[in-house]
């Protein structure tokens, strides 16, 4: 399995960000690759509404899967 962070993946903040109006868990998506390591995430509510964009470094996001993960 790929640990590497991929445009569109669905991801969880691993710490909080106060200052941003953000706390750990919660969950955005993967919008863009700004450089090695670094990704621009959106946060939006349930109704679709962006209430966050930021850049965000891989070791601050956690990839989500909602599937078994396949088995070599």
């Amino acid at each position: 399995m790929s640990s590497a962070i991929q445009l569109l993946d669905v991801v969880a903040l691993t710490e909080d960000l106060p200052e941003r109006g953000l706390g750990r868990g919660q969950v955005g998506t993967v919008v863009e690759a700004l450089a090695p390591g670094v990704y621009e995430v959106e946060f939006s509510d349930n109704e679709g509404r962006t209430y966050a964009m930021l850049a965000l470094r891989a070791e601050q996001l956690l990839v989500l899967h909602y599937r078994p993960l396949q088995v070599a």
